[in-house]
């Protein structure tokens, strides 16, 4: 054997590891759909557990630590994938088996998942993404307890993923299900990268997390292109051709590529909800957020998936339109998989983008939309060709959902035009320095309009690197910064002119946040201020009244999971 320790300088920088598709139930022939994902590569110790993600196998209600999965290293520096189908040692049924009934698989799948999900984070924002909770490392644990629940913990610094028994007796495990890691992982990114997000505010800001981790899950299956081929006319792809009847936006929005499986959609509805399977054929309609069912946050991100996914579909036909047919009303298969790939990855690095033009604090869908358009816009100026963000604006609309009231006409925000101080700054330690960018706050606070009311403080400042289609590099330093006030209600009237819920105790304390991102370009200029105010008596009204309407300030306080009490709420309704 080669010394390993040697050959240091020319180690793979990609490992791929064997995933189930989407879940057990979907099936080709009577066999599970897996295929080879490529992550990062890494050193893999038992578990696995690598620098970033490190699986932990114990079940609480059994009081049973599972054996950890172990990886042979290769010589090249890479490592087997002890799961990858030999053939003909194994039948499918066997290979099947072997999969759903191996503890160490389902710790493969959770960790792998969860790693490819991070690195395409890391891709669209040109940076190393950290997780919400305190650490390097996010704990997974693929068969943490016996109940329909999965969620990120934010206290317990992990994921967490329940089994049950199905409606056939047969176990159900939330971890073999792409769409459940996916999301739950989306939920631990987000919060490092928006932590406020989590805070008490309205109920777009309660169901962003919800619509936005839906959203990546569902986009990251179309970049699975062998899965893709598979699934589209339920066949199992030999064919180089595919019937346009599979390519209408109905046959579409049923396949099982817009949701889970009819089975196993029923089963983790338990944990998911029917979200997925509903969003993107829920009518379009403007006034759905004000109904009362969609002020529950499943529900109301329902609306947020719906304009993404029904924006993707739009486009992805759009783009078919332009390669005609091989012969008859049928299309070339590979280009028809290539082409959704291509706007499925498109979306979904806007969509994670965005997240840098996004206030800090009290998160609407107007704000998120009017970041997608801008950063977009940023990285791709010229959108003639596909008009994707004209295709946007118009599916958000069809739900209600319309730009924010201070972005320019085209629904992006506007640019900086102040004349501001950049004398007493230092360029290159605002680009990365804390203290240094609230330098710049403090000799800029007229300028910017920011309140003196209130606790300052800049939480966060990233560089950022993106690539653009045209392969240049946008070069950015994003900087949020947050306002806190704490004061008695009887107190909101005269210090900031909001009025609070009439039945709502004067002596009761009430925190009151406002903030903003501000986005610098590479020379240290300010491009975009996006905030929203503390002193917005409407917004932060509007904001008090829900929460005392939805019993927020009744809440006890304990150690319980933001997310496990969410979706058992869900489950119990």
């Amino acid at each position: 054997m080669k010394n390993r320790r040697g050959s240091r300088h020319s180690l793979p920088t990609t490992q791929k590891l064997t995933i189930i598709a989407q879940d057990p139930s979907v099936r080709l022939n009577g066999r599970i759909l897996t295929t080879e994902i490529e992550i990062p590569a890494e050193e893999i110790l038992p578990g696995p557990c690598g620098y970033r993600v490190h699986v932990i196998d114990y079940d609480s209600t059994s009081n049973l630590l599972y054996q950890p999965a172990s990886y042979e290293m290769l010589d090249n520096g890479g490592y087997r994938d002890p799961f990858k189908r030999s053939r003909p040692a194994k039948t499918a049924a066997q290979h099947n088996d072997a999969l759903v009934n191996d503890p160490r698989f389902h710790s493969q799948n959770a960790y792998a998942i969860a790693m490819r999900i991070l690195a395409r984070f890391e891709f669209a924002l040109g940076r190393r993404v950290p997780w919400g909770s305190t650490g390097h490392q996010l704990h997974v644990a693929p068969h943490a307890f016996a109940d329909a629940n999965a969620f990120y913990s934010k206290q317990d610094r992990g994921l967490f993923f329940g089994y049950f028994a199905g409606d056939n007796g047969k176990p159900v495990y939330a971890c073999l299900s792409h769409d459940v890691v996916a999301h739950e992982t989306t939920h631990a990114l987000l919060d490092g990268l928006r932590g406020r997000f989590l805070e008490p505010s309205s109920p777009d800001q309660a169901a962003f997390h919800e619509g936005f981790s839906d959203v990546v899950a569902l986009l990251s299956v179309f970049s699975l292109k062998d899965l893709v081929a598979k699934l589209i006319d339920g066949s199992t792809g030999a064919s180089r051709l595919i019937d346009q009847k599979f390519l209408q936006p109905e046959a579409l929005k049923s396949s099982v590529l817009f949701g889970l499986a009819e089975q196993m959609g029923q089963e983790l509805s338990k944990i998911r909800g029917k979200a997925l399977r509903n969003s993107i054929s829920l009518k379009p309609r403007a006034d759905y957020a004000a109904m009362p069912e969609f002020q529950q946050p499943h529900r109301r991100g329902e609306l947020l998936v719906a304009a993404m996914m029904n924006a993707f579909l739009e486009i992805w036909l759009k783009r078919l339109d332009r390669i005609g047919f091989i012969e008859g009303k049928k299309r070339d298969r590979s280009l028809v998989i290539d082409e959704g790939a291509a706007v499925a990855d498109h979306l979904l690095t806007m969509a994670i983008r965005a997240l840098d033009y996004c206030p800090p604090t009290d998160l609407s869908f107007p704000d998120y939309l009017s970041a997608l358009l801008t950063i977009d816009r940023e990285v791709v100026p010229d959108d003639s060709r596909f008009n994707y963000r004209g295709i946007l604006v118009k599916s958000f609309a069809a739900y209600g959902i319309v730009p924010d009231k201070d972005a320019d006409k085209d629904g992006t925000w506007r640019r900086s035009d102040l004349d501001l101080i950049y004398s007493r700054s230092h360029f290159d330690s605002m680009l990365r320095d804390k203290e240094e960018v609230f330098r710049f706050l403090w000799e800029n606070r007229k300028a910017l309009d920011i309140a003196r009311e209130g606790y300052v403080e800049v939480e966060t400042v990233r560089p950022s690197f993106r690539v653009g289609p045209d392969g240049f590099i946008l070069r950015e330093t994003v900087a949020e910064y947050v306002q806190i006030m704490t004061l008695q209600v009887g107190e909101l009237k005269d210090a900031l002119d909001i009025d609070p819920p009439k039945d709502m105790p004067s002596w009761r304390r009430v925190q009151i946040f406002g903030g903003g991102a501000l986005i610098f370009s590479e020379y240290g200029q300010l491009k975009y201020q996006i905030r929203n105010r503390i002193e917005d008596s409407k917004g932060q009204s509007a904001r008090l009244k829900y929460l005392w309407k939805t019993g927020y300030f009744d809440q006890q306080p304990d150690d319980k999971s933001h997310f496990a009490a969410l979706h058992l709420a869900r489950a119990m309704d």
